[in-house]
C-alpha cells in the first residue's frame, strides 16, 4: 500500500491544516499542467494525482485516518522468527522442574517450555544455546468440572 504520509511529506501526527497545506503543495509540484519539463525530472511522472487526492481524502477525515493508521500499524508489526520445525509437546521430556519440558536442539542445547508458557498460549520457543526457534504444538485441556 501507498504511504500517504510519505506521499504528502507530512509526519504521522500532522494536523488537518498541515495535511491540507501539504496536499496543495503536492498538487502544485506534481500536476501535469504545472510541469515545465517532465523529462528534466522523470521521477515526478511516477506520482499519480489520484493518489495525492486519495491521500488527502483519507488523512483529512478523522474516521478514515484512524482506519488507515490501524492498517499501517498492522503492517508494521514485526514478524517473529520463523520456526525451524514443529515439535509436539509429547516429544518433550519433563524437565528438572515438574512444570517444565525440554527438547534437545541439534546444537546440543535445549528448548524449554513451562506450564506458564502453555497457559499464556506461547508456541514459539528458542534454544537456550543458539538462535534456533521451534513451534511447539499442544492443546490446553479444559478443567473438568
Amino acid at each position: 500500500t501507498v504511504d500517504y504520509y510519505r506521499l504528502l511529506s507530512v509526519p504521522r501526527n500532522a494536523s488537518i491544516a498541515e495535511i491540507k497545506l501539504a496536499y496543495h503543495r503536492a498538487l502544485l509540484i506534481y500536476h501535469p499542467d504545472k510541469q515545465t519539463s517532465i523529462t528534466a525530472r522523470p521521477y515526478l511522472s511516477a506520482v499519480d494525482i489520484a493518489s495525492i487526492k486519495d491521500a488527502y481524502t483519507i488523512l483529512s477525515s478523522p474516521h478514515l485516518r484512524a482506519q488507515y493508521d490501524a492498517q499501517l500499524q498492522d503492517q508494521s508489526i514485526p514478524v517473529g522468527p520463523r520456526p525451524a520445525q514443529v515439535i509436539s509437546l509429547e516429544e518433550f521430556e519433563e524437565g528438572d522442574e515438574s512444570v517444565s519440558w525440554c527438547y534437545e536442539c541439534r546444537c546440543g542445547g535445549y528448548y524449554k517450555i513451562s506450564e506458564e508458557d502453555l497457559e499464556k498460549g506461547r508456541h514459539l520457543v528458542g534454544c537456550g544455546s543458539c538462535s534456533e526457534v521451534v513451534w511447539v504444538g499442544y492443546e490446553l485441556a479444559e478443567p473438568s468440572e
